[in-house]
């Protein structure tokens, strides 16, 4: 049975708050790692306090955190008028904003330049495609309103993730 405080353990730590932080910037697959981290805890533990059922748990949770995420920024941009080209500039470009210019303040500039790296990505493809300041603006709004919306689902789906890794690993006799 593994420890607590094995090198393992901290690797899963570390992947899990990566998680956490993930969760809200747009470039790292938070639930993911949180998942993955939840699962190499328990090998190095022998899977003696968090087991299949839990990991299972956390693996639909996973699922359901990128599904929300998928649905509430394709689906609800798409349905405002967004076109799929807005997308790919936003995703582009908050990727890129993010890895270029968010190590100016870890975390909290990522996560801000990521989130404007996408807007500016979007409303210019917007713009070429509409030739409409006021349209291009209402699609990166509703865009932003719809990722902020993903964001906040994604966070709170993480947390909850971490509450029953939590309560398996340490609070369960």
């Amino acid at each position: 049975m593994g420890s607590t405080a094995s090198p393992l353990a901290f690797l899963a730590y570390f992947l899990m708050l990566l998680g956490l932080i993930g969760a809200v910037v747009p470039v790292l697959p938070g639930p993911v790692l949180i998942w993955l981290g939840s699962l190499l805890w328990a090998w190095q533990d022998g899977f003696q306090r968090v087991g299949w059922p839990t990991l299972l748990l956390l693996l639909v949770l996973t699922v359901l955190a990128w599904g929300f995420d998928l649905i509430l920024t394709t689906f609800i941009s798409r349905r405002n008028g967004v076109s799929w080209r807005s997308i790919l500039a936003a995703i582009v470009g908050g990727v890129l904003g993010g890895l270029l210019f968010g190590g100016f303040l870890p975390v909290v500039g990522t996560v801000v330049a990521a989130v404007l790296g996408s807007a500016v990505g979007m409303l210019l493809v917007e713009y070429y495609d509409k030739q409409s300041w006021p349209l291009a603006l209402r699609a990166g709004r509703n865009y932003i309103l719809a990722f902020t919306l993903a964001s906040l689902v994604e966070a709170w789906l993480a947390v909850l993730m971490i509450v029953v890794f939590a309560w398996q690993a340490f609070f369960q006799a």
